[in-house]
């Protein structure tokens, strides 16, 4: 299986996933048609199926034109804001699209309605987690989202991570703030800045390195409890407690 980064607006990434038939492709989460539309023009692909994490526009907006251009099968939440649905999935569920079953997640914490879809070696999770970072908790709770992340992290560490932005850089700013002295994430940081230095892609990342770098996966590790703590005066020391801590802390930083 390959896949594909299409990039739309100033930094999201919709993804175009190649699996057994040669001639069309997987399109998850396209928030614009355009960017699509020319890549499938380029590569002499059509769409087989479509994927959705969430109702976000940045995620959605481009649907309803690229289905009417090549009808599809639209996979998502069950969410009437997300008004193109043909078929609609939650925690549980496993849905075979392209030949790939992809077994599917309830993830929510960034909205109520995000869901992620894993298939071994791919997760994709919107956004749900990203590299060095996480979402910003507009709908759910920390006891949702916390919950969503150790989801996410019994997953196999050699699992690649397709998020939906290239947020990275700024997200291990933010990381090196919290755990300064993480070795990992110093080299990784180093890494990633010349990456974009030369305008490249920092993704897919994999779960093993966020789990050696990204403090939203690493509320319970003895440094960032202590960083947490640090910050607010005084933490919980509970899962939920140390991710609200830390996520407040980066969303007014």
């Amino acid at each position: 299986m390959r896949v594909h980064a299409i990039e739309a607006f100033d930094d999201n990434y919709i993804w175009a996933i190649e699996t057994s038939n040669n001639d069309t492709v997987i399109i998850v989460d396209p928030g614009e048609a355009k960017p699509v539309q020319q890549w499938l023009k380029q590569n002499n692909k059509s769409i087989d199926s479509i994927l959705v994490t969430h109702h976000h526009y940045d995620h959605t907006g481009g649907i309803a034109e690229l289905v009417q251009e090549t009808p599809c099968q639209v996979i998502g939440p069950n969410n009437p804001e997300i008004k193109t649905l043909t078929k609609t999935v939650s925690e549980g569920d496993t849905v075979t699209v392209a030949g790939t079953s992809w077994q599917v997640f309830s993830t929510p914490g960034h909205t109520l309605d995000h869901i992620s879809f894993y298939t071994p070696g791919f997760l994709f999770c919107g956004d749900t987690l990203f590299s060095g970072g996480c979402g910003r908790m507009f709908e759910g709770t920390p006891e949702q989202f916390t919950h969503s992340l150790l989801k996410l992290r019994k997953l196999p560490g050699e699992t690649r991570v397709f998020c939906a932005h290239e947020y990275t850089q700024a997200n291990l700013s933010f990381a090196l703030k919290v755990e300064p002295n993480n070795a990992v994430l110093q080299s990784y940081a180093e890494k990633v800045k010349m990456l974009r230095e030369q305008d490249l892609i920092t993704l897919p990342s994999t779960l093993q390195l966020e789990l050696a770098i990204n403090p939203f996966l690493r509320f319970d590790q003895k440094s960032v409890i202590a960083a947490a703590s640090e910050h607010a005066g005084s933490v919980k020391n509970t899962p939920e407690d140390v991710f609200y801590t830390i996520r407040q802390w980066k969303d007014n930083a």
